[in-house]
């Protein structure tokens, strides 16, 4: 399996991607593993949605590149980036609060899915940055979008188009990040979320849900849509083809 969801007694679901050897690099079946966490943090007695990934080196590396270098032309690359950015509107409107533990790097995709969270928590000296620049292609999966409703546009701006790696305390001073750990992420996270999960999941609900409308009201599936195929087109472009082209033979 790709990824473990456990249940944990302080009252929340903890989903972690287990592709260390790939770090942490989103496939298809992550994705499904991602939609069922979705759905089991429906359950009554689940007050928090928290996604990691496994070991210390890498929380997401994006879209696993070794698979998806199969989709050539716009028509291949739609559905993939069509699935995922289903499933992380999905997230990001998912009435109970939902945490990034960055137990280390992320990079692309790995962004976007840590934007899709409400909050994140990241360990102290990781990198992370929205690279999807420097593979000629834009975000695909919402990240753009739901970038530019977490931070301001300047900022937001800056950050997608110079496509460069920061350091978790960059973020956490653009207050993008929301903590920064030393050690233990497990231990780190509880305690950010220790005073959420004393409240009535009701309550936890009915707050998240002020955003919920915010972002129905301001379009932001119709939004994701449209970044969705501007990088699908960009995907078959020579440019993008070449480097997926020369990532592939540096792997082999």
């Amino acid at each position: 399996m790709s990824y473990q969801i456990e249940k944990r007694e302080k009252g929340y679901l903890l989903f972690t991607i287990t592709r260390n050897e790939k770090r942490n690099a989103i496939n298809y079946e992550v994705m499904e593993g991602l939609s069922e966490a979705i759905i089991r943090s429906g359950e009554r007695d689940v007050k928090a949605l928290v996604i990691t990934g496994e070991g210390n080196q890498a929380f997401c590396s994006g879209g696993d590149l070794s698979i998806f270098h199969l989709l050539h032309t716009k028509e291949e690359a739609y559905p993939m980036l069509a699935k995922m950015a289903n499933i992380l509107y999905s997230l990001v409107t998912l009435p109970i609060p939902t945490i990034a533990l960055m137990n280390g790097t992320a990079l692309g995709g790995g962004m976007e899915l840590a934007c899709a969270c409400d909050f994140r928590v990241a360990k102290k000296g990781s990198m992370a940055g929205f690279v999807q620049g420097q593979q000629a292609i834009t975000t695909g999966w919402g990240g753009g979008a739901l970038l530019a409703e977490k931070l301001p546009h300047a900022a937001a701006m800056k950050i997608l188009m110079e496509a460069q790696l920061q350091t978790a305390d960059y973020f956490y001073g653009l207050g993008f990040f929301d903590a920064v750990y030393d050690e233990n992420p497990i231990g780190a996270c509880e305690s950010f979320l220790e005073k959420l999960l004393l409240a009535d999941k009701n309550v936890l609900e009915a707050y998240k849900r002020i955003w919920i409308r915010k972002w129905e009201g301001s379009n932001l599936r119709n939004r994701i849509e449209a970044e969705i195929k501007n990088c699908a087109s960009l995907w078959e472009s020579e440019s993008h083809l070449s480097y997926v082209k020369t990532f592939i033979h540096k792997k082999d």
